[in-house]
């Protein structure tokens, strides 16, 4: 006979004859296969549990993007090349290799101190050269002659200004620079605009990557909760657990008192 109490734990009794034999819990050698059907089952016995872990990770997320700082990202963009020298037909820019080469050294010599200090000096800012460099970054575009350069602040008109300012410095210096072949050139081809808006924290986003977790976090402690559940569940289980049939099963039921007759 398979017994459900009414706090939740289970016991079993199965009867033959004149034996009686009685299991008072699950027994750790029964592992039975977890199918997809088992999976659902679970999902949808706890379903409160996942529910609840994602809108506490969700919340966290997005509160924390909204008390965040907004910062700003303004770009522009730097083309590079090498005129020739007198009497001289080619040059480093004239071949594929060259010009990635020569795009990559001016990447270099954008990001050293005395193009920060440049730009620090022209825009009267109070910040060492190694604050503006540890928010600019220097790309260059695939294998083209395009360089793009990229500034966040928490102001986005400085941001702008700085960009453009690192932008112009850096062409002027470029071309002061000799190599063999020919002079340098870098040309600001596109300035930066006033960014609109913020480039984070992004509410959506995070929102988004959060309620992901929450919920991989939600499955992985609904299955936890049920590996360390030890209650029996069916009377097939007990069937299987005891190796002996059972007869009858008496559900879990609560029995409530009278009202008193005054």
């Amino acid at each position: 006979m398979y017994e459900s109490s009414q706090n939740g734990s289970k016991s079993a009794t199965a009867t033959d004859g004149n034996h009686a034999t009685v299991a008072p819990g699950r027994a750790p050698e029964y592992e039975g296969a977890f199918t997809l059907s088992d999976l659902a089952r679970v999902v949808l016995k706890r379903l409160w549990v996942i529910v609840l872990v994602v809108a506490i990770v969700v919340g966290v997320a997005v509160g924390a993007s909204f008390w965040q700082t907004p910062t700003y990202a303004a770009s522009a963009m730097l083309m590079v090349g090498q005129e020739p020298a007198d009497g001289q037909s080619t040059n480093l820019a004239g071949s594929v290799e060259g010009l990635q080469q020569l795009t990559q050294n001016m990447t270099i010599a954008i990001g050293t101190r005395p193009v920060a200090e440049g730009a620090i000096q022209r825009l009267g800012l109070e910040m060492s050269p190694d604050e503006l460099l540890n928010k600019l970054t220097i790309e260059q575009v695939e294998t083209s002659q395009f360089i793009r350069l990229g500034y966040t602040d928490t102001d986005p008109q400085r941001a702008q200004q700085i960009v453009n300012t690192v932008g112009v410095v850096s062409s002027e210096r470029i071309a002061q620079a000799s190599v063999p072949g020919g002079a340098l050139t870098a040309t600001v081809y596109e300035r930066a605009i006033i960014p609109g808006s913020p480039a984070s924290p992004d509410p959506l986003r995070n929102g988004v990557l959060a309620a992901a977790l929450g919920l991989m976090l939600g499955i992985g402690l609904v299955l936890l909760m049920e590996y360390l559940d030890r209650s029996w569940r069916s009377s097939e289980e007990v069937e299987q657990i005891s190796g002996v049939p059972n007869f009858a099963t008496i559900p879990e039921f609560s029995l409530k008192t009278r009202e008193k007759v005054r």
